[in-house]
């Protein structure tokens, strides 16, 4: 099977379960505001995209495509294509992306595909999608949309891997946390990413968690904590009081947030 007959099977199979036509409706008009922003969250198992308004209220529905196994940069532009395609006209574009981004370029790319070193994916989007192009790493995007601006804030995503990205009086520090040790010699994300919760289980999983969240409470002294990503909401422990959930929607939203200042 091509490349291309991958990418259209994953599309076709995940239309087929969210049940959605390829044109994506509008929500009712509400006295919309413009610019328009495609809002893209590429992560390892899927790709979503929504369009906001210029108030960062959602104006079509999210919808989404399994990111395919060896998810090349073609592969991946591919897909955030069709899901532009999607939903109608849109003034500009941010995208958060999982791994090592600087300038719109993306350095590296763990739990994705090969070619990914020293790629030009925000350049790439530009060129397809004719529209101008802001990205960054998914946590820091994530992190844009739901941060006070005030002291200490931590933002760490729970999916395929572990993301990070620290804020100091909203001033955005990106951080490669997942690949740090963390416990018996193993890293975050080796103890907290999708393999290890398929591997430990759930309660086990939650038990690390809870153990990472105070290590990081005692290596940062934050004053908030969000855990966002996928499988944030497998979380069953109480959660201390300044540390919260966030839902994907928050990654998307940031996307508003990256228009607001030069990113790097």
């Amino acid at each position: 099977m091509t490349t291309e007959q991958t990418i259209n099977e994953a599309a076709k199979k995940t239309r087929q379960e969210k049940k959605f036509s390829p044109a994506v409706s509008e929500r009712p008009a509400k006295s919309e505001r413009k610019p328009f922003t495609l809002a893209v969250d590429v992560g390892g198992s899927g790709i979503k995209a929504e369009k906001l308004d210029g108030t960062g209220r959602p104006i079509t529905e999210r919808t989404k495509i399994a990111t395919p196994k060896n998810a090349t940069p073609k592969k991946v532009a591919k897909i955030i294509e069709e899901l532009a395609a999607q939903h109608g006209s849109f003034d500009r574009v941010s995208v958060g992306f999982p791994g090592v981004v600087k300038e719109g370029v993306v350095y590296t790319a763990a739990n994705l595909g090969k070619g990914w070193n020293d790629y030009p994916l925000q350049k790439e989007l530009a060129k397809r999608l004719h529209k101008p192009v802001r990205m960054a790493n998914d946590a820091d995007v994530q992190g844009l949309g739901c941060i006070t601006g005030r002291g200490v804030e931590l933002v760490i995503t729970l999916g395929t891997g572990v993301g990070s990205v620290i804020f100091v009086d909203g001033r955005r520090i990106h951080m490669e946390l997942g690949h740090h040790p963390f416990h018996k010699g193993k890293t975050y994300e080796e103890e907290l990413g999708n393999r290890a919760l398929g591997k430990k289980g759930k309660k086990k999983w939650n038990k690390l968690a809870m153990e990472a969240i105070d290590d990081l409470r005692r290596t940062f002294n934050y004053d908030r904590l969000y855990i966002g990503g996928g499988n944030a909401r497998l979380l069953e422990a109480k959660l201390p009081a300044n540390v919260k959930i966030v839902s994907n929607m928050e990654g998307l939203l940031g996307g508003i947030k990256l228009w607001a200042a030069p990113i790097k």
